[in-house]
């Protein structure tokens, strides 16, 4: 098997970003949006989190896009600025294969070294297991969950909110 690697994202992966997407809307309940983004919208969302010096990566395997995460604001106002919140996917013929996990560790030694403070994860949907753990192994704790906040596929959800201390955290002022 060819080796796995975790780079920063390239304008060229945006098509490949957008399908991973796109399904997950379409048939998940990761993403609470009711209608799948095309290429454009993903590469305006990407140049806005890029040229706001947010981290963002992609796993390859042979040349294969198998899933991206980045971070980026948990809120606008600029009380949250040492904060970010994370977005993991993962095309679903790569599930169970650790490639969430090396995505999450990267995106969370970069918002490190870049200096942030706090991830939250905003997980949709408690029965969301596999990313609920994925956060769990990566040093999350349950801070929350607003439950029935979104109605997808004829079905209530939940938002589970998990949350991550980085670097010095609140040890100590900025």
């Amino acid at each position: 098997m060819q080796e796995l690697t975790i780079a920063p994202v390239e304008r060229g992966d945006i098509p490949s970003i957008g399908g991973i997407y796109r399904e997950a809307v379409r048939h998940g309940t990761a993403s609470f949006e009711l209608d799948p983004p095309d290429d454009e919208e993903m590469a305006r969302r990407a140049d806005i989190l890029l040229t706001g010096g947010f981290p963002y990566f992609v796993a390859r395997r042979g040349g294969h896009l198998l899933g991206y995460a980045y971070a980026g604001p948990y809120r606008p106002r600029p009380a949250y600025r040492f904060t970010l919140e994370d977005s993991v996917y993962v095309d679903p013929a790569a599930h169970g294969q650790g490639i969430g996990s090396l995505l999450l560790a990267r995106l969370i030694a970069e918002s490190e070294r870049l200096g942030f403070r706090q991830m939250i994860a905003v997980i949709g949907d408690s029965a969301n297991q596999g990313s609920i753990a994925l956060h769990r192994r990566l040093g999350f704790c349950l801070t929350g969950v607003f439950e029935s906040v979104g109605w997808k596929h004829g079905r209530w959800l939940d938002s589970v909110l998990m949350q991550r201390e980085l670097g010095r955290g609140a040890s100590e002022p900025t």
